[in-house]
């Protein structure tokens, strides 16, 4: 049963270590000449006077969202392990983690929703700059941390506390 537990938490740390990468650096989009946009900040390099010129990112409906998704999904996650040792040392014998993998289930969705929005919306990512790019390894993180936030969630809801 320590092993199970173990391997329990170690992903959800994994989980969360993703989500915390992810929601707070700088790839979510790269462009051409390996310049990259976050969700938080614009900056591109200005090669004419050697400096970065940064917009915050605030009127765009659609990023608030994706931030707020991402921050939502960190929040719960948090949350959730945060039951889950509350659970491990206060819950009878039996019992199963049920709030704990509703939270962890909701993190999926938030996370899933996030990275959805974000890629219908690449296209506007491409208007505002027409050089082109691709999505970054943030994306990509998201997109891991998905369904690894969501199979964490099942094993959560049919596990029971043992001795």
């Amino acid at each position: 049963m320590s092993l199970l537990l173990l391997v329990v938490s170690a992903l959800h740390i994994l989980i969360l270590i993703l989500l915390f990468v992810a929601t707070l650096d700088k790839s979510w989009w790269i462009l051409p000449r390996q310049e990259s946009l976050n969700l938080w900040y614009d900056c591109t390099w200005n090669e004419a006077n050697k400096t970065w010129a940064c917009s915050n990112v605030s009127d765009n409906g659609w990023l608030k969202a994706v931030q707020v998704l991402m921050v939502l999904s960190l929040t719960l996650c948090c949350l959730s392990f945060i039951l889950f040792m509350f659970q491990l040392y206060t819950m009878r014998q039996g019992g199963l983690f049920y709030a704990t993998g509703l939270c962890q289930l909701c993190t999926s969705v938030a996370v899933f929703t996030g990275v959805l929005i974000y890629a219908i919306h690449a296209n506007e990512i491409l208007e505002k700059h027409p050089s082109g790019g691709k999505f970054g390894y943030c994306f990509a993180l998201a997109w891991v941390a998905f369904p690894l936030a969501l199979i964490s969630g099942v094993i959560y809801i049919h596990l029971r506390k043992r001795e």
